[in-house]
């Protein structure tokens, strides 16, 4: 695990820690169930199969301020008129950044965000506990990001069997073969792979192209990081890989919506 990696997860540790003082485990099992009956889950996995199975670019267009290797990226943030501006471009799927510290995050922005489409949602953030995945749910997250480098295989393993408890799709993330061979013991059909080295922070597209041999045909392929280009997507597109998850190059974009359409040539 790489330093930045173990600070962060370091961090969770903590806000679990606290957040179990203030709303026990139980109870947060319970507001998750009480969101499960009012709002059920939209679909975050089958709508990406839907984009994917049709040989169409699948974006999860994400909503967020700032990262650890890049600084502040959006001064003007809002969640709710970035989530729209995403849908009525041709997006996906929204993926929205939680984590506080390193992220500028909140669970108020999935809330927001949320509320403001009919998107489905993935709660971007670093889970380590099942306590974070029924918050998670409780906040009307339709999936979870489960970072295989972050993980052990039995907490891997505890998370996903939570998530899919509460009816949430769970989006694993691997960056090499290693982690690959882990990630396929899960049952998840959704497999991100990071382009970025958690080690260096340096982002190669050669990643998900080089480690595409060993994906099985069931599995639903997400490449994510680096993506700032028409030619990168074109790349990704000639080797047959329709799922992408961006972020900075829409962030970065006087109108996010807009240059998803450019990126993708998406329908709106």
């Amino acid at each position: 695990m790489s330093k930045i990696l173990e600070s962060i997860m370091a961090v969770k540790a903590k806000e679990v820690e606290q957040g179990l003082l203030q709303i026990a485990l139980p109870e947060m099992k319970r507001a998750a169930e009480k969101r499960l009956r009012a709002d059920e889950p939209r679909g975050f996995a089958r709508a990406m199969r839907q984009g994917i199975e049709a040989k169409k670019p699948a974006v999860i267009a994400e909503v967020k301020r700032a990262s650890p290797s890049k600084g502040l990226l959006r001064d003007d943030f809002d969640p709710p008129a970035i989530a729209r501006s995403y849908e009525a471009h041709g997006a996906t799927c929204l993926s929205v950044l939680t984590d506080e510290g390193f992220f500028q995050g909140e669970l108020a922005h999935l809330i927001a965000a949320r509320e403001a489409c009919k998107l489905p949602v993935i709660r971007k953030d670093f889970l380590c506990h099942p306590w974070q995945v029924y918050q998670a749910c409780a906040a009307g997250a339709d999936c979870i990001l489960l970072i295989v480098a972050a993980l052990g295989d039995q907490v891997l393993q505890d998370l996903e069997a939570c998530a899919n408890d509460c009816g949430l799709d769970v989006l694993v993330e691997i960056h090499n073969q290693e982690e690959l061979d882990r990630a396929l013991v899960l049952k998840t059909g959704l497999l991100g792979i990071n382009n970025r080295n958690l080690h260096t922070f340096e982002v190669a597209l050669e990643t998900t192209l080089s480690l595409l041999p060993a994906i099985p045909p069931d599995r639903l392929l997400v490449t994510e990081s680096g993506i700032l280009s028409r030619r990168d997507v074109l790349i990704m597109l000639d080797h047959d890989v329709y799922g992408f998850l961006v972020g900075e190059a829409f962030m970065r974009a006087p109108v996010p919506g807009e240059a998803l359409r450019a990126l993708f040539a998406t329908q709106g």
